[in-house]
């Protein structure tokens, strides 16, 4: 049986390959408690994001405050404190160009949108909690229609241009584009 070397290193490979499968399904044998951990981790994403939703709704709740009483020039000042202590935040963002769109600018209202929807996709999904798709999807075809037909009289105008840019932009985002 163990007649010469061939022999012997054969067997001894088999032997650490037996080993070494005896040991995958000693350790796979825990496989339950990492399908639990699995689901341990779904539920703690889950509870992160509305934990994060609860925040933002706190965070920015002077500023729904001060909208709803019409005031939104104080507003649109308090957005832009909480936009400079928290720049990564998407929320502010879509509060200015919602303000700004009741104001009556389309085009910085645009931008704004724009500029939330790069940092955060979440107000585009429709299952969201964040979500602003339909007032998005007024914003543009509106955007389209204005900037359009000024964009279309005024082809040299890089302003209108940037400004068509970024209703293109969210349309092809609501159409589920990526960036």
């Amino acid at each position: 049986m163990f007649k010469d070397t061939y022999d012997k290193i054969t067997w001894a490979l088999l032997a650490v390959v037996v080993a070494a499968l005896a040991v995958l399904l000693a350790m796979n044998r825990g496989g339950g408690e990492g399908k639990g951990a699995g689901l341990g981790k779904a539920v703690e994403r889950e509870m992160a994001y509305q934990a994060r939703v609860e925040l933002i709704g706190r965070l920015y709740r002077p500023v729904e405050e001060l909208r709803k009483a019409g005031n939104n020039p104080a507003a649109l000042l308090k957005l832009d404190e909480l936009n400079r202590k928290y720049p990564g935040e998407a929320h502010g963002h879509i509060l200015q160009g919602e303000i700004l769109r009741e104001m009556g600018a389309l085009d910085e209202a645009v931008a704004a949108f724009v500029e939330g929807v790069k940092l955060n996709g979440d107000y585009l999904d429709a299952r969201s909690p964040l979500s602003r798709r339909g007032e998005i999807q007024e914003l543009v075809d509106r955007g389209l229609k204005e900037i359009g037909a000024r964009a279309a009289a005024n082809p040299g105008n890089r302003s209108v241009a940037a400004s068509l840019r970024n209703v293109n932009y969210l349309k092809s985002r609501l159409a589920g584009g990526c960036e």
